[in-house]
């Protein structure tokens, strides 16, 4: 129970607001929505991580991970082409505790089915400095089907 009490705590501090939470959540969507690699790079730190199950489907490695802007620079160009229609944008907010920033990408949405996320990104100094993607069901069967390389 204890432990339960400080991480509960710990993510309820009356810190002020980091900008940088904000400016990054809107940011990267737009970069992303509009297939911009450059803009979504230079959201991230220069030895930043990115993890995901896409990193193994389109750089074709057994590790899903991303370190460093030219890894990231390479994914983000090949997401750029090979986004599948139903990677929409659809997402309703975001929780944070100033540092670490997490939202969803539902599955269900008001305009129907999208590929369905978490996304949490960890922010320092104004930049993303760690970046894991957990994907659901309906996501990871976009992957099975191979509907990135359409």
């Amino acid at each position: 129970m204890a432990v339960q009490e400080r991480e509960y705590h710990a993510l309820n501090t009356n810190r002020a607001p980091n900008p940088d939470v904000e400016r990054i959540y809107v940011e990267w969507d737009k970069a992303l929505s509009r297939n911009d690699p450059e803009a979504i790079l230079a959201l991230y730190a220069p030895d930043a991580v990115l993890e995901s199950p896409l990193v193994c489907h389109l750089l074709n490695r057994d590790e899903g991970i991303c370190r460093g802007h030219a890894e990231l620079r390479k994914l983000f160009e090949i997401l750029a082409k090979r986004k599948p229609k139903v990677r929409q944008f659809h997402r309703t907010g975001y929780f944070t505790d100033g540092r670490t920033i997490l939202w969803e990408y539902p599955r269900a949405t008001p305009g129907g089915e999208q590929m369905d996320f978490v996304e949490v990104m960890e922010i320092q100094d104004g930049l993303i400095r760690k970046h894991r993607v957990y994907w659901g069901w309906y996501g990871f069967n976009v992957l099975k089907k191979d509907q990135y390389r359409q």
